[in-house]
């Protein structure tokens, strides 16, 4: 059976029994009320239930616990409380304290997921890149301008397979593949790099790049 005074007290300043929208708390409340009270004893409880007894269809699926309500529950009165009654006060003064809980748990959640986000790994971005480095002629020394090219050394720069392409008049260009850290490896610079290589290089060009 409902309190109808402390119900009455509550509801004076708030619309419903628990947050600001419809709820199991005000669902529990409703059903503990025997019949419509009345307007002249208990003008807000009046209020309230009427409106929400325009939510009976759905108070199946209305969202909260029904636990808040019990505070409500356990007699009846249709007398109003006394003005200075302190603890009938208190009892209902748990709202801006629940509201601040509240904040201070989200904003612990917020702080949480922040200090997550800031230690996930970054996504280190990589491009897969086939370059062809071309020999002045024939008599170029294929291996020794392999070994040259390999001779460079970068941090977020890996030699992968090669291989030598007859390009024509007996001339073979190295088709060499590597994986650079797009961050800290420019394609320009490595190719300037190995254009240095100037007994052996005549030229370097990109044959295929894919990002991952």
């Amino acid at each position: 059976m409902a309190n109808l005074a402390k119900l009455e007290q509550h509801l004076a300043s708030r619309s419903y029994v628990e947050g600001y929208t419809p709820s199991q708390a005000d669902v529990v409340v409703f059903k503990a009320i025997s019949s419509a009270p009345s307007a002249a004893a208990n003008p807000h409880v009046a209020r309230w239930y009427t409106h929400i007894k325009s939510y009976t269809a759905e108070f199946a699926s209305l969202p909260g616990s029904s636990s808040a309500g019990n505070a409500f529950l356990g007699g009846a009165s249709a007398a109003p409380p006394a003005a200075d009654d302190d603890d009938e006060v208190d009892l209902f003064g748990s709202d801006e304290e629940d509201d601040a809980e509240a904040e201070r748990i989200k904003a612990e959640r917020v702080a949480e997921y922040a200090a997550k986000k800031a230690h996930k790994p970054k996504t280190i971005a990589k491009s897969v890149v086939t370059m062809e480095v071309k020999p002045w002629d024939d008599e170029t020394d294929m291996a020794a301008l392999e070994a040259a090219v390999r001779s460079i050394e970068k941090d977020g720069l890996v030699w992968g397979s090669s291989k030598f392409v007859a390009i024509g008049y007996g001339i073979k260009k190295l088709q060499i593949t590597l994986v650079v850290e797009d961050d800290k490896v420019g394609l320009d610079d490595l190719q300037e790099q190995i254009q240095e290589f100037e007994d052996y290089v005549q030229s370097t060009d990109i044959a295929a790049m894919q990002i991952r």
